[in-house]
């Protein structure tokens, strides 16, 4: 669905989430539309996600027709692994 590369610390009060789309993915258009939907299933989870944390995240092609409540379940999922490892 994604790949993400998490930094606990980085910053000081709150988390900090990034999204990077590659062109290989579709033309902007496209691009932005899956932002769009990585946004909005972070968005809906991030009060899960605990500490101070930089973390970006790469979509993959998957993600365009995913439905959003299997997004969100990896956005879960992830914050899950964030938190556990604190």
């Amino acid at each position: 669905m994604f790949a993400a590369f998490c930094l606990r610390g980085a910053v000081e009060d709150e988390s900090r989430i990034g999204f990077t789309v590659p062109r290989a993915l579709g033309k902007a258009v496209v691009r932005n539309r899956i932002k769009r939907r990585m946004r909005e299933a972070v968005r809906l989870r991030l009060d899960r996600l605990n500490q101070s944390w930089s973390i970006v995240i790469n979509p993959r092609s998957r993600s365009l027709l995913a439905p959003a409540a299997e997004l969100e379940r990896e956005v879960e999922r992830l914050f899950q692994r964030c938190n556990g490892s604190s």
